[in-house]
């Protein structure tokens, strides 16, 4: 199947009440154990790329890195710009190929936020590619955004209808209680999603696909495989899958997991070392590290998202 734009997934999953799953690639292997899960279980799937892995490993390696991917599993695969800050950005990975770019004008006024997400819009639609906007703001560190919790918001569902109206964005990211990072959540304290926030939104919106970043779980077992070989990770709780479950049989289409590929990734290679210091041939480490985190996405596709067998 070609490369494809985000559009009939996401009507296909506001009426099925499940979501797809959008994962961060920096590097072949990531790319590889992800797209494997989804293969094996027939999942649609968006592939994510965010300026930092854009300047870690250049869009062409990325691209092609896709493309390979995509012509080895035959999966339908949406290429999607994480969190651009700026028109310049988004405008290069349109004409640089990508089927869908966010803007993320979140940080600026409400009437900015529309000006510049507009802008993007016309130049991405006039090239066939779907753009995601933000409303609200979530804390948390994830590459270049660093979101103190004091300057985070929740959306607000008065504004939404205006927002998309005046931009005529594709899809939508709202702020309702989730966080970029694995540090969501200290010991002790109980994760709430603000669905109360959704269902409003949704109402205002009706099949309107809705997206939620900073949804990793942040999974135990692989905290604790970086802990017991050096690291020094202290205790966190990520977002409950079953609230995300919950949030994919609402308005949520789409659904952003990067940090639990990253923990999964980094417990495995120093787990492997740790057991085998002698050992220096990459290839040693990184197979064992793409077996995991193709059995994370599988979990992921399986449990929370409910995609499976839905090409």
């Amino acid at each position: 199947m070609p490369i494809v734009t985000s559009t009939e997934m996401f009507k296909k999953a506001y009426e099925g009440g499940y979501a797809i799953g959008a994962f961060n690639v920096n590097n072949m292997e990531i790319i590889q154990g992800i797209t494997e899960a989804a293969a094996e279980t027939k999942s649609p799937l968006i592939l994510q790329v965010s300026a930092g892995a854009r300047k870690y490993a250049k869009h062409v390696y990325l691209m092609k890195l896709i493309e390979a991917a995509e012509s080895d599993t035959g999966l339908p695969i949406c290429i999607h710009l994480d969190h651009g800050e700026t028109f310049e950005v988004c405008k290069a990975c349109v004409d640089g190929g990508f089927t869908s770019v966010m803007i993320d004008g979140s940080k600026h006024s409400f009437e900015d936020n529309i000006k510049l997400t507009r802008q993007v819009v016309e130049y991405a639609h006039a090239h066939g590619v779907v753009v995601e906007g933000e409303l609200g703001r979530l804390s948390g560190v994830e590459d270049d955004i660093n979101v103190a919790a004091e300057d985070s918001s929740y959306t607000n569902p008065e504004e939404v209808e205006e927002f998309v109206r005046s931009t005529s964005v594709d899809s939508l990211a709202i702020a309702i209680g989730t966080s970029h990072g694995a540090y969501k959540f200290k010991p002790g304290q109980k994760p709430q999603l603000r669905f109360d926030i959704l269902e409003e939104i949704s109402r205002r919106l009706p099949g309107f696909p809705i997206v939620l970043h900073g949804a990793s779980s942040v999974v135990p077992e692989y905290v604790q495989m970086i802990n017991d070989n050096g690291g020094n990770m202290p205790d966190a709780i990520g977002v409950p899958e079953d609230m995300l479950r919950k949030a994919a049989s609402m308005a949520v289409c789409k659904i952003n997991i990067d940090s639990d590929l990253r923990l999964a990734m980094t417990g495995t290679i120093r787990r492997y070392l740790s057991e085998n210091p002698s050992h220096f041939d990459p290839r040693q480490y990184l197979s064992p590290a793409r077996q995991n985190i193709k059995e994370l996405v599988r979990h992921k596709l399986i449990h929370v998202l409910g995609c499976v067998d839905k090409i």
